[in-house]
């Protein structure tokens, strides 16, 4: 009884806090500015909406901007289903080895020497193998995901596609599981005998600013700006 006692209030393992690090993920210069801290690799992909999705054709490196949404340890992205990566990603092949990138910028760093000017950023790449969306539930998560990463709360103010163009768009997927995030915050790094010279230096500040939302010209009469969008 005890036994059976102990195993009705076993604890599920909790999951990881952190990715594992790999040698590709492992970076060779400023290690330091390196995290694996699952937490920090969501908010950051979450402040932002377009990735750069990398992956060899042909023989050769492709880089694409696209919009991707994240729904829990996966991103999605979507495209025309004539789009050649996509197509890439089918059921009947093993998947497109991928590399996913996001970047903010938060500053630009001014120092008193050439060499020592950089910015202040967040970024966060993810490897790994991309599938193609084919479950018609899983598809409209992800689109639904898509449009809410961009304008959070938008899905549920506009009609969802329909058969024909779900047929017309691909998704895919990539699981978060080879990732890592880098960061830099802080000043100029000038060198100790660079400090008497006489040139500014410091950060200047880079912020995503939005404007007054713009109304479509065939909009309804008095129909206002919604709640989400306001708060953006």
């Amino acid at each position: 009884m005890q036994g059976a006692h102990m195993q009705g209030t076993r604890q599920p393992t909790p999951r990881p806090a952190a990715y594992t690090p790999t040698d590709r993920t492992v970076p060779t210069r400023s290690a330091e500015r390196a995290s694996y801290d699952k937490e920090l690799v969501h908010a950051i992909l979450d402040d932002g909406y377009v990735c750069h999705l990398g992956f060899v054709r042909d023989g050769a490196p492709v880089v694409l901007p696209t919009l991707y949404g994240r729904v829990g340890e996966r991103l999605y992205v979507h495209g025309s289903t004539g789009s050649r990566p996509l197509r890439m990603t089918g059921e009947a092949d093993p998947g497109l080895p991928v590399c996913l990138t996001v970047t903010h910028v938060d500053g630009l760093v001014l120092a008193r020497s050439a060499f020592h000017h950089s910015i202040n950023y967040r970024s966060v790449v993810v490897h790994g193998i991309a599938h193609q969306v084919t479950d018609p539930e899983e598809k409209r998560t992800a689109l639904d995901a898509l449009v809410d990463h961009v304008v959070p709360g938008r899905s549920h103010d506009s009609r969802p596609a329909n058969k024909k163009e779900l047929a017309a768009t691909a998704v895919i997927r990539l699981d978060l599981d080879e990732v890592s995030a880098k960061l830099r915050t802080g000043g100029a790094n000038d060198e100790p005998e660079d400090l008497s010279l006489p040139h500014w230096a410091g950060v200047v500040p880079v912020r995503r600013e939005y404007g007054t939302p713009l109304p479509d010209a065939g909009l309804a009469p008095g129909t206002g700006v919604p709640d989400y969008l306001a708060a953006l």
